[in-house]
């Protein structure tokens, strides 16, 4: 791999580029354990991350809202190849998990490695080269942490400067895109009029907007998912101390208290540093145990069948009644689900009920319809319980509501893959004009794409199991990525291609087993899938399935063309297998020959038996210590 380097290419002429053997997309958490594995799996540093932020750490590093933090155990929330035993709490706050990432970079020395304000707009495959052609986007410091509609507003009103410093065209032979799902936030909802006649402030949770006062403010809060639940219980403390929060939901999400660290808050925080950093294994038995009881979750509720369906029916009853011991009487009936667990994201929640006793919240599912200079209108109308049911106490009636301030946590949009990376393969498609002409954004494993050769996708369509971690899950991508990345850095290997049949199959299967879930048939509405039933972000099996899959690729899926050096090798190995074979045949034919099979064939078969069995042995055992580094 010495011979593959960053370099420049016709340095003195006018069309000359940079060349990097392997080009990352983004310095979230994907792409930095795709550049730390580089390094440490195949001993490769020719390589450049490129990230539109001003900061390293992706969705970590940009979601700055009061209450960031992780929801699950932190322990399982950390790299299997770097792990943390030295965590302050039970679930960090965003900027320690963000300390983290960093203290991993810097471990690994890639620091150097990840250029910032540089924005990724468009990978073209040149087929006769073999190569990607990428165009870059250096963007003015700081522009990149915007969103698209943000950026958009500056250059309109300050000009495409303002944003836009200039392009620069590189050549890579490798790509991997580990842009991320929850990248580019929804902007304000078309059908609610007004936005341009409101004299406060409006601002997306993901982009928080630290400037503006919130002291004695009437606010406005659009949405009830994760990050809403973590920041909406703080808004009327200190230091914000709003003067009212209303916040509006579409419908309830099942709430599930957040798991407690062993012994308690107190003993953890003081104890577990130092456990699970003397005693050796501690840190990966538990991780392990966490790893085992979120697959068990899997077991439990997401599929259709006889158990699934009681255990869901156990766990709504229990959360039903967490839920009306947790927040006022008035709530019970727009909090009660009318869908299956697990239908929609899950909140794990330690702040958000107890925080809706606040007199100074108020939760209404009365809808957002219009927008006034200092207030707006809800209703008339409720999205939730279902207006049709009279029996229902939740207010229909039209309200005008004062307000200074509107906060959207209505989510990304998660459905627009790559975004806004737009991949050219062969014969000059578009990969999102495939997906199109296919039903939807899909891939191999989640990820690759046939027509796209060289291009491996980190955490892709239908790779999300819902009940894991997201880092697991993006460590068996990027190790299954990097064994065909391996020959392709050697020198053995000019591409390697899914084939089409094999994707088109996978496809299938991933939409054909989804059907059976509680994602497509548990009566909610998400952003799972799209108007037209396609669901391209849950895979419908366990993460052990998943990472299974990783650690043994099926070769014969994929089309691989050999460099000269690369196909002698491949045939000399082949050579080797059939010569072996061909020995022990001619042995044991010369040894019946001269009249030793028939005493010692007993003692032959089982030598070979033994062999064989040590040999299975040996492999479980392998399998088994992958699974474990895994988890």
């Amino acid at each position: 791999m010495a011979s593959e380097t960053i370099h420049v290419v016709d340095g003195y002429d006018q069309g000359a580029y940079t060349y990097y053997p392997v080009l990352i997309v983004g310095a979230g958490e994907s792409g930095i354990a795709m550049a730390c594995r580089l390094k440490e799996e195949l001993g490769f540093d020719q390589f450049r991350v490129f990230d539109r932020q001003s900061g390293m750490g992706g969705t970590w590093w940009i979601n700055r809202y009061p209450g960031v933090a992780c929801d699950i155990p932190a322990v399982f929330y950390s790299f299997s190849f770097c792990p943390n035993n030295k965590w302050t709490t039970f679930h960090p706050p965003g900027p320690e998990i963000v300390k983290y990432l960093h203290g991993v970079c810097d471990k690994y020395e890639i620091v150097d490695k990840i250029q910032l304000n540089t924005e990724i707009t468009e990978a073209r495959w040149l087929e006769h080269e073999e190569i990607w052609e990428v165009t870059l986007t250096h963007l003015f410091p700081g522009t990149g942490d915007l969103s698209e509609r943000e950026r958009k507003e500056k250059i309109a009103e300050h000009g495409r400067e303002s944003v836009y410093i200039r392009e620069e065209i590189v050549r890579a032979k490798i790509i991997a895109s580990a842009a991320g799902g929850l990248v580019e936030p929804r902007g304000w909802p078309d059908k609610i009029p007004g936005r341009e006649t409101f004299e406060g402030d409006i601002f997306h949770s993901a982009r928080w907007n630290y400037d503006v006062d919130l002291n004695d403010k009437d606010v406005i809060v659009v949405g009830t998912g994760c990050s809403a639940a973590q920041f909406v219980p703080r808004l009327t403390k200190e230091p914000f101390n709003a003067k009212s929060v209303t916040q509006i939901m579409r419908s309830p999400p099942w709430v599930i208290p957040r798991p407690q660290p062993p012994f308690g808050k107190e003993t953890w925080e003081k104890w577990s540093p130092m456990l699970l950093d003397k005693i050796p294994g501690l840190g990966r038995a538990f991780r392990t145990m966490l790893f085992a009881v979120a697959e068990l979750d899997y077991f439990q509720i997401f599929h259709n069948t006889p158990y699934c369906q009681k255990s869901r029916a156990k766990m709504e009853a229990d959360l039903i009644r967490h839920m009306k011991k947790s927040v006022p009487e008035k709530y019970h009936e727009i909090l009660t689900p009318d869908y299956g667990v697990g239908c929609k994201r899950r909140i794990l929640d330690a702040t958000w009920f107890p925080g809706l006793n606040d007199p100074n919240v108020d939760l209404t599912t009365q809808p957002l319809t219009s927008v006034q200079a200092k207030s707006v209108t809800l209703g008339p109308g409720r999205t939730y319980p279902d207006p049709q049911n009279t029996s229902s106490n939740a207010p229909t009636d039209q309200v005008t509501l004062p307000a200074d301030t509107i906060i959207l946590a209505n989510g990304f949009d998660v459905t627009t893959w790559l975004h806004p990376l737009r991949i050219r393969g062969k014969g000059g498609k578009y990969m999102q004009d495939v997906w199109n002409e296919r039903g939807g954004p899909q891939a191999y494993m989640g990820a690759a794409m046939d027509g796209f050769p060289n291009l491996f996708i980190i955490f892709g369509p239908n790779t999300a199991t819902g009940h894991s971690s997201v880092i697991l899950a993006s460590e068996n991508m990027v190790n299954y990525s990097l064994k065909f990345m391996k020959p392709l850095l050697k020198g053995d290997v000019k591409t390697v291609e899914v084939k089409k049949e094999a994707e088109v199959a996978w496809t299938n299967e991933m939409q054909e087993g989804l059907k059976d879930t509680v994602w497509m048939s548990g009566g909610c509405k998400s952003w799972y899938y799209t108007a037209n039933g396609w669901n391209a972000v849950a895979y419908p099996y366990s993460q052990i399935d998943y990472a299974i899959k990783c650690m043994f690729p099926k070769w014969a899926d994929w089309d691989i063309q050999y460099t000269s050096k690369g196909l002698l090798k491949h045939r000399l190995r082949q050579a080797l297998k059939y010569a072996a074979f061909v020995a022990a045949i001619v042995g044991l034919y010369r040894a019946r020959k001269q009249g030793l099979a028939l005493r010692a064939m007993p003692d032959m078969v089982r030598m070979v038996m033994r062999l064989g069995a040590l040999r299975i042995l040996n492999g479980l055992q392998g399998f088994f210590a992958k699974v474990a580094s895994k988890v």
